[in-house]
């Protein structure tokens, strides 16, 4: 069966930086709703269209096809009387962005009484390789067509 909309991709994949140094990899399948849902970067759904079960590829998607460009707006400073007990450096915490959306920060330092935190994603502003190995190829059922991501194993639970 070829990938094309509303075919349910299951995938494995490595993330990589320009120099080769694996940053990420599946240690569990990835299944996506494939056809436009957002549910993987439109660079890499646009390199699968049309491909089958075994299809390999590697590509390099830059910032801005990938996890976006470093915003320095998502820098953010709070007191260490505010901070949770037991999160440290390189850890990660729930708060809000500028706009009260929520928000994941990774704790960068803490300096005297401030705690700084970041709010892109770790990859933000990189050049990536993904390389991906498609290893299923189905028809979607309605309802996860209807709800826009994959439902069962490895897709989304509700």
């Amino acid at each position: 069966m070829k990938i094309e909309k509303n075919t349910a991709v299951t995938l494995r994949y490595k993330i990589s930086d320009r120099l080769g140094k694996i940053l990420e990899q599946s240690d569990e399948p990835m299944v996506y709703l494939h056809g436009g849902y957002g549910n993987t970067f439109a660079k890499i759904e646009a390199a699968l269209e049309g491909q089958e079960s075994g299809y390999r590829t590697t590509l390099e998607l830059p910032p801005q096809d990938a996890y976006g460009l470093r915003g320095e707006g998502l820098l953010q400073t709070i007191p260490k009387t505010d901070f949770p007990p037991g999160v440290k450096v390189g850890g990660q915490l729930r708060g809000q962005d500028e706009n009260g959306q929520a928000q994941v920060f990774t704790v960068l330092k803490v300096k005297g009484d401030t705690v700084f935190l970041d709010g892109n994603h770790p990859f933000a502003g990189m050049t990536l390789r993904f390389s991906v190995e498609v290893t299923e190829v189905r028809l979607a059922s309605e309802e996860e067509v209807a709800h826009g991501h994959v439902h069962g194993a490895h897709g989304h639970q509700h």
